[in-house]
């Protein structure tokens, strides 16, 4: 039964981990280096920029670029305010803005590398992949010793497709950095899906010591445990997942594949049930919402899954 589980859940896996890596590749990651405590600038400047920091690193980005603006109009010539009120910007999701103050930032230091990284970054949430890797390029070229435009470089390849300069560069990030999170739940999971699950799952076993509260290290691996044909485990650390991000609908949908593997459909159906809610584009989850009721024996909510399943597919390939 388990091994049934397993391959089906194979195939499953490489499709989810195959949107979900790249697609979260960069969640969690510092929009730069801890910005600077100290600016070089006009006196006057120097506090609104200090405030701004200090907003930041709260989060609290409105209040932060609204002190960043000061230092800026203070001293316009400060490449620093403006890299920093573009962290701001990128912090809200505002990646134009972002876009822009990374522009402005590189225009007044033109190696700047942290802009150039930072900009890649901006650019590849935009979905501008091209872009995104002249940046990063730029950005490495600059300072070869920052294992963050690496890592950054790999998700974009990802996305892209490119599996092997994707893990070239994760190796490489890992290599400047043996305890970079990031790259190495982005290492492990491109190696999960090259089949690879010891080594994928060693990747993601050092990232929970490194950071025991990182919620996509422990929905990954449990979905290469679920996946595997050890659905025990896996739920074990997709309950971790969900406790640490109780919007994390892709762990509710692999809690649920457990599940079901085991023949608990009741309960696997439920934790679909919340995969969709919180992701109503979900394909994977009606299609396996969709097997449940169909082992429960209750064909017509499994064909209604189905379909939606089918719609779902469709609009994704659509031009």
């Amino acid at each position: 039964m388990c091994m049934r589980w397993a391959r089906q859940a194979a195939l499953m896996l490489i499709a989810a981990l195959g949107a979900c890596t790249t697609a979260t590749a960069q969640p969690g990651e510092p929009a730069s280096a801890p910005p600077a405590t100290d600016v070089a600038s006009p006196a006057l400047a120097r506090p609104f920029y200090n405030r701004g920091v200090a907003y930041y690193r709260a989060g609290q980005f409105d209040l932060a670029i609204a002190e960043f603006e000061q230092a800026v109009r203070l001293d316009p010539h400060s490449a620093l305010a403006y890299l920093d009120r573009g962290n701001a910007y990128s912090g809200k999701g505002d990646r134009d803005r972002a876009i822009a103050d990374f522009s402005e930032a590189i225009r007044l230091d033109p190696n700047y590398a942290y802009a150039f990284g930072n900009r890649g970054r901006a650019y590849y949430l935009k979905g501008e992949l091209d872009r995104a890797i002249a940046d990063l390029d730029r950005a490495i070229r600059l300072n070869p010793k920052n294992p963050i435009p690496l890592n950054t470089r790999g998700a974009v390849y990802d996305k892209k497709g490119q599996r092997d300069l994707a893990m070239a560069d994760y190796d490489e990030a890992i290599r400047l950095d043996p305890n970079y999170v990031n790259a190495l739940v982005n290492r492990g999971s491109d190696r999960i899906l090259e089949r690879q699950y010891v080594a994928g799952i060693a990747d993601l076993d050092q990232a929970i010591r490194v950071n025991p509260k990182y919620d996509r290290a422990f929905s990954t691996r449990g979905a290469a445990y679920v996946t595997t044909g050890q659905p025990d485990r896996g739920i074990e650390d997709l309950d971790a997942a969900i406790r640490l991000n109780p919007n994390d609908a892709y762990a509710f949908n692999y809690r649920g594949f457990g599940y079901a593997a085991k023949g608990q459909n009741d309960r696997a159906i439920k934790d679909y049930d919340e995969a969709i809610r919180l992701r109503p584009d979900y394909e994977m989850a009606f299609n396996n919402r969709g097997r449940a009721y169909a082992a429960k024996h209750q064909p017509e909510l499994a064909f209604l899954d189905f379909d939606e399943a089918l719609r779902l597919h469709a609009k994704s390939r659509a031009p």
